[in-house]
């Protein structure tokens, strides 16, 4: 277990669901309070059924902190509801990339798992292979804005930094959650291994 997990607990525990904290839609279906932890063997099965092998630090949360709910906007997605996306390599109508969605891991090599909603089509996403893997972006799926990649070096420390804004007050406006002026796009594999 990742040495970090116990700080989030006590993060986590300090802060009291209060209606309207994150200034965001969604918080009342967590109440900031996580779902049961996933067994091993779940993960394993996740793993094994979509060809993947989950990025180390959001495994160790599912198994040892919970496998849904808290976090920014609807919260967490229960694992077996999550989907896999490739990053669309063309450009949309709007100069932006959306992402397609898919069942089981793709020849390019760069999946991302959706672990959050926040709404309509915007999306959470971790990379779970490529030159992404491991950090979280922040994107539509039909391609309207973005994606961008936080600058987080991987899921708990993303998620500590969204606990630590909660904790001070801040919303999920303030939050910030992805790197300024850092998109994802063809270049951006480059730069988030910058980072």
């Amino acid at each position: 277990m990742d040495s970090r997990i116990p700080r989030l607990r006590r993060k986590l525990a300090r802060i009291p669901y209060t209606p309207g904290r994150s200034h965001s839609f969604g918080e009342e279906r967590h109440a900031f309070r996580l779902g049961p932890c996933l067994l091993e063997a779940r993960v394993d099965a996740f793993e094994v059924e979509h060809d993947v092998e989950l990025p180390q630090p959001y495994r160790d949360f599912l198994i040892a902190m919970g496998g849904s709910g808290a976090s920014p906007y609807y919260g967490l997605v229960p694992l077996e509801r999550c989907a896999l996306f490739t990053m669309n390599r063309a450009v949309s109508d709007t100069g932006t990339r959306g992402f397609t969605r898919v069942h089981r891991a793709t020849r390019d090599g760069h999946l991302f798992l959706a672990i959050i909603e926040r709404g309509c089509t915007d999306l959470a996403l971790i990379g779970v292979t490529g030159p992404l893997t491991g950090r979280v972006l922040i994107g539509n799926a039909e391609g309207f804005w973005g994606p961008n990649v936080s600058s987080a070096p991987d899921f708990l420390a993303w998620y500590e930094r969204w606990l630590d804004h909660m904790a001070a007050g801040r919303d999920n406006r303030a939050l910030v959650l992805t790197s300024p002026g850092l998109h994802a796009h063809p270049h951006a594999y480059r730069m988030a291994s910058e980072l």
